[in-house]
């Protein structure tokens, strides 16, 4: 994959719009396209993975280890975006449902642009906020159902 088709499929994951131009393509640089068969395991529950994948074609299951499977197809999206910050075991198993590529941003480089750009750092606080704070509202109605249950 060209430096240049590796940047477009970052300019087209939502995660990375934190991200200049110049950002995304020392990202495309350091990232490595990586293809996937039909049912073959990208990370299994447990496993710490070393960065995000950004989705290029194909589908992926992600099991949680806890709830049901959801389907992930929509290119550009980002499979487990908290892995470019946190070196910590993913709660959920991604396989490949269909013969699927996707470029894997590795959390070593994304961290060295985020100390070296302060900007960079509050955007990908900003972001990280937004979402874990829409996360939440996503659960409020199975807490209110629980607490109504008891």
């Amino acid at each position: 994959m060209r430096l240049d088709d590796a940047a477009a499929v970052l300019s087209s994951a939502d995660f990375f719009e934190i991200c200049d131009d110049e950002q995304k393509r020392l990202l495309a640089f350091a990232s490595e396209w990586q293809r996937f068969g039909a049912d073959e395991t990208v990370y299994q529950a447990g496993d710490v993975p070393q960065g995000a994948h950004v989705l290029i074609s194909g589908t992926l299951k992600a099991k949680p280890e806890a709830g049901k499977p959801y389907a992930i197809s929509e290119p550009g999206s980002i499979v487990s975006a908290m892995a470019l910050i946190l070196g910590k075991p993913r709660p959920v198993t991604v396989t490949a449902v269909i013969d699927c590529e996707t470029l894997l941003v590795p959390r070593q480089a994304f961290l060295k642009l985020v100390e070296q750009s302060p900007e960079l750092a509050q955007r990908a606080v900003a972001r990280i906020q937004r979402d874990l704070g829409n996360y939440l509202e996503a659960l409020e109605p199975v807490r209110a159902k629980i607490k109504g249950e008891r």
